[in-house]
Order: structure tokens, then C-alpha cells, then sequence
């Protein structure tokens, strides 16, 4: 079921805000006026890009939306970059970074060359996406990756019960988001398997239950890449879903801007915060900074209202969790690209961006760094290795009273946790 994505501008995804935001929302539609979430004027002639989010905002409690943004307009850096003049709207070629970039940029051209063959990476997300294989097919055949089919057994699309035929709704912005989980699973672990489970809504009981149907079918890598509003329901959460010990299960830190959400709260996930990507020349190729395009727009973090800090995070600042653990590309202006054909979003190639990229690429880190020893909790693994990530120490994604929590710094901080991956080392134990 679709639902046009909500243009109200929001902060973040907080219950308190819900009220307002739906009625902003409402009075958009009785004007008929749409745009871009981005504030940005969608010019086609300009370089400036204008995007839209794939999924409706959350309207209850307990659910979720997915954290892609479609772009919709203007040139992208990898556009830029290259010396490409078409608007990156155009779903005739790619517009965003690809897999040869992604690993650049991370320190995994090697690894990903070498590792990952008979390990499993599970994409979690709501209803159905019935062009899914075939769209996956497209995306790996254009970069050469190898195929990856459910005649080969390398892909593989389930119900949040394990079934084969009778699947969810389909829903076309979802869908965006399915094929965004896919591609990036796809451009930074070409040798692993994939499995897709398809929750039958975006609630967090079904999306939990998601989960631990991935995690029943034997998935050690799990990536989640929606968000909701805390609640004091999030330690149920916690413990009926998200304890897993010895699976890493990655979830997105949120696209609102500063202020944090479930379930990327969850002491027992790795919390994927998003930075811009762009290429410099500097020896790495590549610099990062905070993503944040407006007050309302940017990777999430925060310090959590309700959930317990684990014990490896030694923040001094916020007594309960902190979010974010670690990051990766995830601004639209530096998106990647990504092949969709369903629905009204699905017109070939687009450029996505949003904490739903960073999500998926990190799982898919861990699934190229190996299998996660037995009874341990992956999101330790960077706190014990922070000499193997990319300190992002530029940026902010909004206004806090403590600082480290909305602005980057060196070493730990909210938005951009302990960096971003430099090869596999922070992301093995």
C-alpha cells in the first residue's frame, strides 16, 4: 500500500512532533502541492540536487519508515567528478557512486575481490518488492559483479515467515528502498549471498519479527534501514528481537537530522551514522564530513531517552545509549546509484542517499571481515579497533547542548560515531 511521502518539514522522527508534522502534511494535500523533500529549488540546470524520501513518514506508534531519498534533480559529485553534464534524474545510466567507488573509498578493493563467499547478508525491509531479483540481475550485470539468482542459490526472498510464494503487499517506495539494500550488498560484498525478508508492514513488531526469521535462516549479517520514534516499549524491542548474539545487525541512524531513533537505539545493533563522500586528493582519494543539507535533513544521532548504554561505549556525556557507532556515504548529493524498476518511483537507474546506503554497506563490511565469534555483540568490534577506521572530525548534522553529540570531532562523536571503514580491521572479533 502506498502512501505519498509526507513534505512536512520535520526535525526528526519524535512521537512528541508526529501531531504536528501530520497536519502540515494534510494541508499540502487539500492545496495539491508536492515537492522534493529537499529544500533546494529543483532547477534542472543547476548542480544543486533535489531529492524526495521513498517512504510515508510514520503516522502510529511502533511504526517505521524506511530512511532512502530518491534524487530527483541536479548533477551529483560522482556527475561532477566525471564530467557529466545530464540531470541526475535520468534513469538511462547510473549518476551515483558504484561499487568501484564504494570500495575505494573504504579500503576494500582487496577484500572484496577475495572474501565473502558462503556468507549470508540479510536485507530486512517492509512489503513486498516483486521486481527485486530482476532489478538485482540489472545492477550486478552493468558492474560486472557476477549473478546472483535464486536458480544459482546465491539470492534468496522470503515473508517475515519464511515463505516463498505468499509475500506481502507489494509498494513501490519500499521497493526504492529494497533495491537500495540490495545494490549496496551487492557493490561491497559481490561474492556473499543475500537474503530479502519482507516484512508484511512497517510495524516494529513485523519488521522485528523479520529479523529473527533472517537470523533463523542462518544470516550472520543483518542490515535494517528504518527508523521510528523512541518509546518505552524499545527494551521489549530489544530483547524480543535484536538480541542475537554473534550476528552483526546493522540499522540506520535516521535522516531527520540531529535526535535518535529505534531501532538504531538498540544496545545490541550497530548504529550507522551518515557522512558526505566526496573524491580530494589527499592520499586516501577521499574526504568525509557530517551529512547534514538543512535543520531537517542529515544523518541521525543522539543521546537515547530510554535505552541502556552498552558497555563499551564510554561516552561521558549521555548516560543511555548514544547513536551513531560508526558511518558511511549516505548524503543524496553524494549518493549511490541504484537500479529500481517498480512502481511510479521505478524508472531504471537513480541516485539514492539517506542512512539507508550507510546501512547495508556496513553490514556488508562485516560479512567481508568474517564470521562474528560466537556469543559476542558486533557492535563492540569498532571500539576495540578504532585504528582502522576514517575519523570524520568535520561537520554537524543540527543545535545541541552538548556538543560531541551533533558535531563531529576527533575521535568519538554522534553523528559520524568512530569513523568510517579503512579496510575490515574494526569490524572483526
Amino acid at each position: 500500500m502506498r502512501t505519498t511521502p509526507s513534505t512536512a518539514p520535520i526535525s526528526r522522527l519524535r512521537w512528541r512532533r508526529v501531531a504536528s508534522a501530520v497536519t502540515a502534511t494534510a494541508a499540502l494535500l487539500l492545496t495539491g502541492l508536492t515537492t522534493a523533500a529537499h529544500a533546494q529549488a529543483a532547477d534542472p540546470s543547476s548542480s544543486k540536487v533535489t531529492w524526495t524520501r521513498s517512504c510515508a513518514l510514520p503516522r502510529h506508534p511502533g511504526e517505521m519508515a524506511c530512511n532512502a531519498l530518491r534524487v530527483t534533480g541536479g548533477r551529483t559529485a560522482f556527475q561532477q567528478q566525471h564530467g557529466i553534464t545530464a540531470k541526475a534524474a535520468e534513469a538511462s545510466s547510473p549518476s551515483g557512486y558504484g561499487p568501484t567507488d564504494l570500495r575505494n573509498a573504504y579500503g576494500l578493493t582487496s577484500a572484496a575481490a577475495n572474501n565473502g563467499s558462503g556468507r549470508t547478508i540479510a536485507i530486512v525491509d517492509a512489503y513486498d518488492d516483486p521486481n527485486a531479483e530482476s532489478d538485482l540481475a540489472a545492477y550486478r550485470s552493468h558492474y560486472g559483479l557476477s549473478a546472483c539468482t535464486t536458480a544459482n542459490g546465491c539470492f534468496k526472498k522470503v515473508s517475515q515467515t519464511g515463505s516463498t510464494t505468499a509475500l506481502p503487499t507489494a509498494d513501490s517506495g519500499w521497493a526504492g528502498e529494497i533495491s537500495l539494500d540490495l545494490d549496496m550488498a551487492s557493490a561491497v560484498c559481490p561474492n556473499c549471498h543475500i537474503t530479502l525478508v519482507e516484512a508484511k508492514s512497517a510495524s516494529m513488531a513485523n519488521l522485528g519479527t523479520a529479523v529473527n526469521e533472517a537470523v533463523s535462516l542462518g544470516a550472520k549479517y543483518v542490515s535494517n534501514s528504518y527508523g521510528g520514534g523512541e518509546s518505552s516499549s524499545d527494551a521489549t524491542y530489544d530483547s524480543t528481537y535484536f538480541n542475537h548474539p554473534g550476528v552483526a545487525i546493522t540499522v540506520s541512524a535516521g535522516d531527520a537530522g540531529y535526535g535518535a531513533e529505534y531501532p538504531a537505539a538498540s544496545k545490541y545493533v550497530t548504529a550507522v551514522g551518515g557522512t558526505s563522500l566526496t573524491a580530494s586528493s589527499t592520499t586516501r582519494g577521499w574526504t568525509e564530513s557530517v551529512w547534514r543539507t538543512s535543520s531537517t535533513e542529515g544523518t541521525g544521532s543522539g543521546c537515547s531517552a530510554y535505552d541502556t548504554k552498552p558497555a563499551w561505549q564510554t561516552d561521558t556525556g549521555c548516560a543511555k545509549r548514544m547513536i551513531a557507532d560508526v558511518s558511511a556515504v549516505a548524503d543524496p548529493a553524494t549518493g549511490v546509484s541504484v537500479y529500481d524498476t517498480y512502481g511510479a518511483d521505478g524508472q531504471g537507474w537513480a541516485t539514492y542517499g539517506g542512512t539507508s546506503a550507510s546501512a547495508p554497506i556496513i553490514a556488508s563490511v562485516y560479512a567481508l571481515a568474517g564470521t562474528p565469534s560466537t556469543g559476542s555483540y558486533p557492535a563492540k568490534f569498532p571500539y576495540a579497533n578504532t585504528s582502522a577506521l576514517n575519523d570524520v572530525t568535520s561537520g554537524s548534522n543540527g543545535s545541541c547542548t552538548t556538543s560531541y553529540f551533533c558535531t563531529a570531532r576527533t575521535g568519538y562523536d554522534g553523528p559520524t560515531g568512530l569513523g568510517t571503514p579503512e579496510g575490515l580491521g574494526a569490524f572483526t572479533g
